[in-house]
């Protein structure tokens, strides 16, 4: 399975380095910035799986970073831990009204926050736990590497297999091809985004089954997404 990427936003250089520590010996990629400004970057460039968010940060507050990523399609359903120094429960409720998945006060036990961001990521990412992820009439068990489609198998090279893979983790969200390109290539690939196009048609192939609905939707301008049918 590969790696859950986080960004972690806190500008405590000792909890921050921390942190980065404790996740990446639990096998997390974790990116790193003690700058809103600077975060709303990183998290465009390289669609995280869950983002850690301190409050009180500099640039753009913790809260405004919170609101903007909700506001942006790509970002918009990015699950997002909050931390923060205030216990007040008007604060918590600011915070999860704004968007946040979960809130944690500090001071906390890192141990605490594994096992929330785990539990966050069981819930919106099925597979990094090892199990099926249904979506509309697919099926992908990413242990087997099997996917199927009302009890049919389907036979997927191992780019479309991976690109399937993230498009069902994500249903319903368009992602551009540079998106995809990143999220299934990875941010060194040297490949060009028209790569994208060829590949999408392969696995539209693949997954096509007489009488079904296409369940990949590709939206003008913007890029695909993967829709239930």
């Amino acid at each position: 399975m590969s790696e859950p990427k986080l960004l972690l936003v806190e500008d405590d250089a000792a909890l921050a380095e921390l942190l980065e520590y404790r996740f990446k010996a639990e096998g997390y990629n974790v990116r790193t910035t003690a700058d809103g400004d600077d975060a709303l970057v990183l998290a465009s460039e390289a669609l995280p799986d869950l983002v850690i968010l301190d409050w009180m940060i500099e640039g753009t507050s913790g809260i405004e970073v919170c609101r903007r990523l909700r506001r942006q399609q790509s970002t918009a359903h990015v699950p997002i831990i909050m931390l923060t120094a205030r216990e007040g429960e008007d604060d918590r409720v600011r915070g999860l009204e704004t968007g946040a998945d979960d809130y944690l006060t500090k001071p906390f036990s890192p141990r605490e926050l594994l096992a929330r961001v785990a539990a966050v990521l069981r819930r919106v990412r099925p597979a990094l736990a090892g199990e099926t992820i249904r979506v509309g009439d697919l099926q992908l068990d990413p242990v087997a590497h099997r996917v199927e489609r009302r009890g049919r198998q389907l036979r997927l090279g191992p780019t479309e297999y991976r690109l399937l893979k993230f498009l069902m983790e994500h249903p319903r969200r368009v992602f551009s091809r540079g998106q995809l390109l990143d999220a299934v290539w990875g941010n060194d690939s040297d490949i060009e985004e028209r790569t994208v196009d060829v590949h999408i048609r392969r696995l539209r192939l693949a997954v096509s089954v007489p009488g079904l609905a296409d369940p990949i939707r590709t939206v003008r301008s913007a890029g695909y997404a993967m829709e239930p049918v």
